[in-house]
């Protein structure tokens, strides 16, 4: 459903990301992990359209993000970690221009209603979204991103922020939405979550694979028992691929 093939971006000559090649399958949660600066934001970007990468190919349900950009981004949700959402609109009128703009206003009402119930905003429907709290922003970006059936959901930590019911309400529809078929590639540095909620990881560090796996897989790689955390995995890769970048060439 998602494939990222060699992808690359420079920020004029900073390389942020470096050859980066995944997919993400039907029905699948592929969690993103990295260091801070890893480039994580970056690829998340890049698939969402926002960042141009500099090389490599991006496909989102089928079709190319360079030559078919319009179905690629209908088929796609993307949740930042600072949403950035229309301030002068309502929520309710919030929600409804996202169903407008992915042409889904026949299923609009009810799943309107569900989802303001859900995430707590069903008193804030009528409130202009400048006067919410950054965490009520959060949820009002989440709600947005289940408005329309995306086939391929990319999340930029998104439980930061979220108060507890929040969390577990989104949670709970991730993982919906997996069963019934939905892609998502989630980057976040609450490892336990990550460790509790995908089905593979992918771990990146200065912009290129570390490692990529499931939780056996990534403890095969690191050489270390079935009781090791993901959090003992991801430190112990992560400082070897450094060791071995800075390892003297012979």
């Amino acid at each position: 459903m998602l494939l990222v093939d060699e992808l690359r971006k420079y920020y004029r000559t900073a390389l942020a990301v470096d050859g980066v090649s995944f997919s993400v399958a039907d029905g699948e949660i592929l969690g993103l992990l990295g260091p801070n600066g890893a480039g994580k934001t970056t690829i998340l970007r890049s698939i969402a359209g926002i960042v141009q990468p500099t090389s490599g190919r991006i496909e989102v349900a089928g079709h190319d993000l360079a030559a078919d950009e319009r179905n690629a981004k209908r088929s796609l949700a993307f949740v930042p970690e600072t949403p950035s959402p229309y301030e002068m609109l309502t929520v309710y009128e919030h929600i409804r221009f996202i169903a407008m703009a992915y042409d889904t206003l026949d299923k609009f009402d009810e799943r309107a209603d569900s989802l303001l119930e859900r995430f707590d905003l069903e008193e804030k429907r009528n409130e202009l979204v400048a006067t919410l709290s950054k965490g009520m922003k959060q949820k009002l970006a989440v709600v947005c991103s289940f408005i329309h059936d995306a086939q391929v959901i990319l999340f930029d930590e998104p439980l930061i922020g979220i108060d507890p019911k929040g969390a577990r309400e989104l949670k709970n529809m991730m993982l919906a939405a997996r069963s019934s078929g939905c892609s998502i590639l989630v980057s976040t540095h609450m490892l336990d979550t990550a460790e509790r909620l995908c089905d593979r990881i992918l771990i990146i560090d200065k912009g290129k694979v570390v490692a990529e796996g499931t939780l056996s897989e990534l403890q095969d790689r690191a050489q270390m028992g079935a009781d090791a955390t993901l959090e003992d995995m991801f430190l112990k890769l992560t400082e070897e691929a450094a060791q071995d970048e800075n390892a003297p060439v012979s």
